[in-house]
């Protein structure tokens, strides 16, 4: 396959045989080229301005700086990288954070291989991805918060960023 047309990814979480396997998962697309690895939220912002990657699949829970912290601090630096979470934290307020920070995709780690790799092609695309439990929730809290004019209101966390990544 033409290497100009591969999607570039960098892999963020803390646990190697976990960078490992999605690795093998992503590579195995073809059309996927893991340019690197992280194990800190720190080493995943120093590697994103060096290799510059199309998409960043990234974990909440790293040490140095966390994958929120992370997100906001690649988002920043790089506006044309896609950021997607896969975490194991699926609370709303995790969700509505990494969203507000700039990520353009959320993810459980109980998801499927398949949907990681349709998730890095759809935010590459310009949209937003949330796996099928995220996006569950998200329509729940639609239903149940919309305001006067009928839209829905963020729940906004209130932290500042040094907040987040402490």
């Amino acid at each position: 396959m033409n290497t100009a047309k591969r999607i570039t990814v960098l892999l963020a979480d803390d646990h190697t045989v976990v960078r490992e396997g999605l690795r093998t998962l992503l590579e195995a697309e073809g059309d996927i080229e893991v340019v690197g690895e992280a194990a800190t939220g720190r080493e995943a912002v120093e590697l994103a301005r060096n290799t510059k990657p199309s998409v960043v699949v990234m974990d909440i829970a790293m040490p140095l700086l966390n994958g929120l912290e992370a997100t906001r601090q690649i988002r920043k630096a790089l506006p044309e990288t896609r950021i997607i979470i896969l975490s194991a934290h699926s609370d709303d307020v995790y969700v509505d954070q990494a969203m507000e920070l700039g990520a353009a995709g959320y993810l459980i780690k109980q998801t499927s291989a398949r949907i990681l790799s349709q998730a890095v092609r759809e935010v590459l695309k310009g949209k937003t991805f949330l796996c099928p439990a995220i996006a569950q929730g998200v329509r729940r809290e639609h239903r149940q918060s919309p305001d006067p004019q009928g839209r829905v209101r963020r729940k906004s966390p209130g932290l500042s960023s040094r907040e987040v990544e402490v």
